[in-house]
């Protein structure tokens, strides 16, 4: 059965806020990841459709939300986008063809794959946080990862959890971060002309 309520409260950068039914009784939570369009984000006041569930705590929250004026979801839309995959494996299968190559030592091959790894798992310890009202990691900190060189795994964990995948502003950073990378790691590639025409500047 579905209910209809007013988001009451909403912090979106915490993607998180609460509903208050409106035939009256208790507020709800809810969590972005209850809503059927992750392409738009909520707003205060606004009227949301919802089913009551609860997490994993016993507690009550709301699911499979739809902000009025949402269309019902269509099939095409729930496929899978697969092009941060092909991004990632394209750029993993770059290094490695370098360092097959003799381009780049065993140590920048590891880094890839190692911090690659572990921003993997920490976008999923995130995600489940987020879930959980638990204590999230710094987007300061997927950042970071993401300029040493997680930024594939990073592409792996967006496309497969679906998060952090909404917010413009965490985008836009995030592909500045692959940008100083990709220039860093192709400048290491061809220190040996860089290098000199830098000193002959200086």
């Amino acid at each position: 059965m579905r209910t209809k309520g007013k988001i009451t409260t909403w912090d979106d950068s915490k993607g998180y806020g609460f509903i208050t039914p409106l035939q009256g009784g208790e507020r709800v939570f809810i969590h972005i990841s209850a809503f059927a369009n992750r392409n738009r984000r909520p707003q205060t006041n606004e009227i949301v459709t919802y089913q009551l569930s609860q997490d994993n705590k016993g507690r009550v929250c709301a699911t499979k939300a739809r902000l009025a004026g949402d269309s019902l979801p269509k099939r095409s839309q729930s496929k899978t986008n697969h092009i941060r995959v092909t991004v990632a494996i394209i750029a993993f299968g770059f290094v490695a063809l370098s360092f097959l190559a003799g381009k780049i030592p065993l140590s920048i091959l590891t880094l890839y794959v190692i911090t690659s790894l572990i921003t993997f798992l920490i976008y999923c310890k995130d995600k489940s946080a987020a879930k959980n009202k638990a204590w999230r990691t710094s987007e300061q900190s997927l950042h970071f990862l993401s300029l040493l060189g997680g930024w594939p795994g990073a592409l792996i964990a967006q496309e497969k959890l679906r998060h952090k995948t909404n917010k413009k502003a965490f985008k836009a950073i995030f592909w500045i971060t692959v940008f100083i990378n990709s220039i860093a790691y192709i400048v290491f590639l061809n220190k040996d002309i860089v290098l000199p025409y830098i000193q002959s500047i200086l």
